[in-house]
């Protein structure tokens, strides 16, 4: 069963997904799936595909399905494909951002403090962050919540969950095949409780918060897009 979101405006209705009752070991496998597929897709990556898709088909159905059905479409792509597809989703729409503290942050002077949050987070559980990423990177929140679950990950996915929530819903409405690994990581997550409801229908209504007085340029949600596939 699923609970209808209200208050939304004319953004996508997606119901709320019940979690499921997950071992921790099950969440583990899948938070590390989900984290290795929201990466860039490489022909490497893809050579895991059939091992990711026999760790996941164990998990508990609703989960195994909604990884089942990226794959399969993830799948039926050539490697090219999926490069284009995973710039134009991820790179070029600021709704679909993988960098959680967007969501929260927007371009403002806060999300500068945001992030070091997160790498303070990351060291407080023995991590050195990523050099090649901004340490918000929603897989490496997934990796971190895979490899060293309890307090730290869950306070990270948690106080983000409003934003988790609205990538899902924009993923969702773009039509992509990625919107099945966001289906599966909130699966594994705890219900949404009202505030964050709440707070997704306000990032549903009026976006990410922004400023412009004393910034010389907007601060995008992800560095770069990838020069290496065609935009």
């Amino acid at each position: 069963m699923s609970r209808r979101r209200t208050g939304v405006g004319k953004a996508p209705s997606l119901p709320f997904l019940e979690p499921v009752d997950a071992h921790p070991r099950e969440r583990a496998v899948a938070h590390m799936a989900a984290s290795l597929l929201l990466e860039y897709p490489t022909q490497e990556l893809r050579d895991r595909h059939a091992l990711l898709r026999d760790a996941t088909g164990i998990l508990s159905d609703p989960v195994a399905a909604a990884f089942a059905r990226y794959l399969d479409a993830a799948d039926a792509l050539d490697l090219d494909a999926q490069q284009a597809h995973y710039v134009e989703t991820f790179d070029l729409r600021r709704r679909c951002a993988l960098y959680l503290t967007y969501y929260a942050a927007g371009d403002t002077r806060r999300r500068g403090m945001a992030l070091v949050t997160f790498v303070e987070a990351y060291r407080a559980c023995g991590w050195v962050p990523r050099d090649d990423e901004l340490p918000d990177h929603l897989p490496t929140v997934l990796e971190l919540s895979s490899r060293d679950p309890g307090p730290v990950a869950d306070t990270l996915l948690g106080s983000h969950r409003a934003g988790i929530e609205l990538l899902r819903s924009a993923l969702h409405h773009v039509r992509t095949p990625y919107a099945h690994v966001l289906d599966a990581v909130c699966l594994t997550l705890p219900a949404v409780d009202e505030a964050t409801a709440a707070r997704f229908a306000e990032l549903v209504s009026s976006g990410p918060p922004s400023e412009t007085v004393g910034l010389s340029a907007p601060l995008l949600p992800f560095p770069t897009v990838r020069s290496e596939v065609p935009a």
